[in-house]
């Protein structure tokens, strides 16, 4: 009996449950919080991140480019939880910044946005935003940025890199070129929609009107037609498409173009500085301007499609000019007074 008890005892002992450390409960309640804190955390982050998709998406519905000043660029930019891409353009569009390329620029960036946002693709994982320079300084000095317009890709996580900056000078700025550029940071297709543009098929219109008219006055001789070797005069190349080589003929296109222009400006300097009749003298400034506007914007044209990047891009630098507070607060822009407490921007253009 007392032999067989022995086993027994033994075994109910081990079912007991081990009583546990006295120092180990601080430690499971230190866990505990600590799973309950980021747990909560995680929590909080995702109602952040959600309460941001929502409001860029709000404003997206309305305007494909929303403007952001310091604040908005640090909520949605800056400061994490962010799992989209933004896209934005750095800028200076007031008036008294005087920055025609920023115009144009910022068309060509409207052009791109609308295309994403009337897009079939359109979703929460792409936005388009702009920071103008009167409105978000404080961002431009943030970043070191000199120059506007520029573009940059801020990605999902992480900082910016080189690349996330867009070429503009070597590239330009055409939609179909930044298009290109976010799908190779973002894997983003934007398919580039522009608006339609009448002028071409007005000219081609009044081109075929014209030889149609032509035809019609000569329908009784239309034996030119069959002239082969006024068919091979019109086929014929006269302007190369390179700027690194250049036809004969070109070269008596151009000068004559210089010499109607030259011959416009002298009909100018003569309409100012003779004494002759009134009427007689606007008339020859009439001819000489109209010369001179016509075979110049003929020239532009050639030299245009000659030169691609023409015309050349505007660089703005700006550069960081310190003064004195008393002087800041008294210093006067095109808009009014502007008072920085120890340093202004100075923007300055030259051509490249």
């Amino acid at each position: 009996m007392g032999a067989g008890g022995a086993p027994s005892r033994r075994r109910q002992a081990a079912r007991r449950p081990r009583a546990l450390p006295t120092g180990s409960f601080p430690f499971l309640l230190l866990l505990l919080l600590l799973c309950i804190q980021l747990g909560g955390g995680q929590k909080k982050k995702e109602n952040l991140l959600a309460e941001k998709v929502e409001q860029l998406m709000d404003w997206s519905s309305r305007r494909s480019i929303f403007r952001m000043n310091g604040d908005k660029f640090r909520k949605f930019i800056k400061t994490p939880p962010r799992n989209y891409s933004m896209i934005v353009m750095f800028t200076a569009l007031q008036p008294q910044r005087q920055c025609s390329v920023c115009r144009q620029a910022n068309e060509e960036y409207q052009i791109l946005a609308n295309s994403w946002r009337y897009s079939s693709a359109f979703c929460n994982k792409l936005f388009f935003s702009m920071v103008d320079y009167d409105e978000g300084t404080d961002v431009f000095q943030q970043l070191n940025m000199n120059s506007a317009p520029t573009f940059m890709h801020f990605p999902p996580k992480g900082r910016p890199k080189r690349a996330d900056t867009f070429d503009l000078q070597r590239i330009g700025f055409a939609a179909e070129q930044l298009a290109k550029w976010i799908a190779d940071r973002t894997d983003v297709h934007v398919r580039v929609f522009r608006p339609p543009n009448y002028s071409g098929t007005i000219a081609l219109a009044l081109l075929v009107s014209l030889v149609g008219g032509l035809l019609y006055l000569r329908r009784n001789n239309l034996e030119f037609i069959y002239n082969k070797t006024g068919w091979a005069m019109v086929s014929l190349s006269y302007i190369h498409g390179s700027s690194q080589a250049q036809f004969v003929a070109e070269s008596h296109i151009i000068l004559v173009l210089n010499a109607a222009i030259t011959m416009g400006m002298v009909l100018l300097n003569e309409a100012a500085t003779s004494k002759g009749d009134v009427g007689k003298r606007r008339i020859i400034c009439l001819v000489g301007l109209g010369l001179v506007v016509f075979f110049f914007s003929f020239l532009l044209s050639i030299f245009r499609s000659k030169y691609h990047g023409y015309p050349y891009r505007r660089n703005h630098d700006a550069h960081l000019v310190r003064f004195p507070p008393a002087r800041c607060r008294n210093w006067r822009s095109g808009d009014g007074e502007n008072s920085f407490r120890d340093h202004i921007f100075i923007t300055k253009l030259h051509f490249c």
